[in-house]
């Protein structure tokens, strides 16, 4: 009986000092773990349990902290705000085929290539409806690559792009140098593209 009104005094002096309970929630870093930085509800007769409650709440709260942290850094770093161009009635469209081959892979399938006078150009690599092998947004300065050929896909400022994409990104002078072109093809290394038109 002594110990079930002990848990029951605790338990109301616990709810009679919530407000110095939550005051202390977002614990201090400098006092962290000091038992002189605690309430007075803890430095009362339930110092036991307070104690305990508190060190918890410490624990948590740095732990979702840092979780914020490495989340707000690595969204940073990973997203991208670069905004492309949108195809309009001034851009130039072409239909056909492309036949891409290398030391690792052989690639055959619908080419879409659209371009815009501004050096505005996009890709798609497509294998019946609806299945895009490989989607290439590009522009003077950043390059977006997407589609099951690309695995992971990649998106950052052309300069430092992979050196597996470095063949790819070469297409966009290559289309738009020869507009009219119906055949074109082009080489690098052990890369070779044949486009159709």
């Amino acid at each position: 009986m002594k110990a079930m009104r002990g848990r029951i005094a605790l338990r109301k002096h616990f709810v009679q000092n919530l407000s110095g309970a939550l005051w202390y929630f977002v614990p201090r870093l400098r006092d962290f773990g000091s038992a002189h930085s605690l309430p007075a509800c803890v430095r009362a007769s339930s110092r036991r349990f307070c104690c305990r409650r508190n060190r918890w709440v410490d624990y948590f709260s740095l732990v979702l902290f840092l979780a914020i942290g490495v989340f707000c850094v690595t969204s940073c770093v990973t997203s991208s705000h670069h905004t492309f161009s949108d195809p309009n009635a001034n851009w130039q469209t072409k239909t056909g085929q492309l036949m891409y081959r290398s030391g690792k892979a052989t690639l055959i399938g619908d080419a879409l290539v659209r371009f815009s006078n501004t050096g505005d150009f996009e890709l798609t690599v497509s294998k019946g409806p609806g299945i895009t092998l490989l989607s290439l947004r590009q522009d003077a300065t950043f390059v977006e690559v997407k589609g099951a050929f690309a695995r992971q896909g990649w998106s950052g400022p052309v300069n430092n792009a992979p050196p597996q994409l470095r063949g790819w990104l070469a297409l966009r002078d290559q289309l738009i140098r020869a507009p009219n072109q119906k055949t074109l093809r082009y080489a690098t290394g052990d890369e070779s593209f044949v486009f159709r038109f």
